[in-house]
């Protein structure tokens, strides 16, 4: 798709190919890391789903199941301002206003490690991302604590240790 070019983008999927015939058949559709495209691919995807299925609905009548975390990366356009960054973003498409938007509530990945530092760098990294970390006035700098990347470390080492021992099984292995 050309999306900065086209008037309305539509995806390339011709009418007889398979990829249109699963999307005829599907129920819904999955998009992780939406928060990365632009609406314009969201509104091509929206405009493809109806033609292919033969349904004026919002997509084709399909479910679609966007996910993603707004706080970690949006779309990037080269040599575009903020302003228009936000403006390509997905949430300022037309087709925002019909998202059912839920919130995950548990991190589920840090829950069922059963690790402490985890859960701290879980929790020190929320704070970050609500804002909840003194500026130092005078430097214009947030002041991380020291443990802030402790876990990350010491699960770099040890992946570099089980690295070096399966490099030597490895070479017995191959002798």
């Amino acid at each position: 798709m050309n999306l900065l070019t086209a008037d309305k983008p539509m995806c390339t999927t011709t009418k007889n190919s398979e990829t249109a015939k699963l999307i005829r058949e599907c129920k819904i559709l999955i998009w992780d890391e939406c928060t990365m495209a632009h609406k314009l691919a969201l509104e091509a995807v929206d405009r493809t789903m109806k033609d292919l299925r033969g349904d004026s609905r919002r997509f084709g009548g399909a479910m679609i199941l966007l996910s993603g975390d707004f706080r970690q990366i949006l779309p990037v356009i080269p040599k575009f301002t903020a302003a228009d960054v936000i403006n390509a973003c997905v949430k300022s498409s037309f087709l925002w206003w019909y998202v059912k938007k839920l919130k995950l509530t548990t991190n589920m990945r840090v829950a069922l490690q059963n690790d402490r530092s985890a859960v701290e760098f879980s929790r020190q990294l929320l704070a970050l991302g609500n804002g909840q970390i003194p500026i130092d006035l005078s430097t214009r700098l947030i002041s991380f604590p020291e443990n802030f990347v402790s876990s990350h470390r010491r699960r770099r080492n040890s992946l570099q240790k089980c690295s070096q021992e399966l490099k030597t099984i490895i070479n017995i292995l191959i002798e």
